[in-house]
């Protein structure tokens, strides 16, 4: 039985194809999901707030802890496209300082969220924060 051998033209094209193949592999790994049902985007955006709302690791916790903040904040939220935060309006303030609560604000404001959404359509939720430990 005979060997093929491969001319390195040919393998080049292999080599090629093999490099978009893993390339494209691993951008379709870091990309966003993409998510269309109202409910469900804001369900998911409620439940990335809540984890985030977490001791000890969740990132608005340790926000709330390193700026000392205290009180129930709500806030009606207005999330965009790729899953940014475009408008934070406060609802209600329990306990809480105007200090803490602009801080509170400005924080969620330049969140964003893992998950993309249909292009154009924007969805309102209301969120309340409890910082009353």
């Amino acid at each position: 039985m005979e060997a093929k051998t491969i001319n390195k033209k040919t393998m080049k094209k292999y080599l090629v194809v093999l490099l978009l193949l893993l390339a494209s592999a691993t951008t379709y790994a870091g990309k966003k999901p993409l998510i269309e049902d109202p409910a469900l985007i804001k369900a998911s955006a409620i439940a990335a707030l809540d984890s985030a709302m977490m001791a000890p690791e969740g990132l608005l916790y340790r926000f709330g802890q390193k700026e000392q903040i205290t009180g129930l904040f709500q806030f009606d939220i207005t999330i965009h496209e790729k899953g940014k935060v475009i408008t934070v309006f406060v609802k209600n303030n329990e306990g809480g300082s105007i200090p803490s609560q602009n801080k509170l604000k400005d924080f969620v404001h330049g969140m964003q969220f893992d998950f993309k959404m249909p292009k154009g359509k924007d969805y309102k939720f209301s969120y309340q924060f409890n910082f009353t430990h």
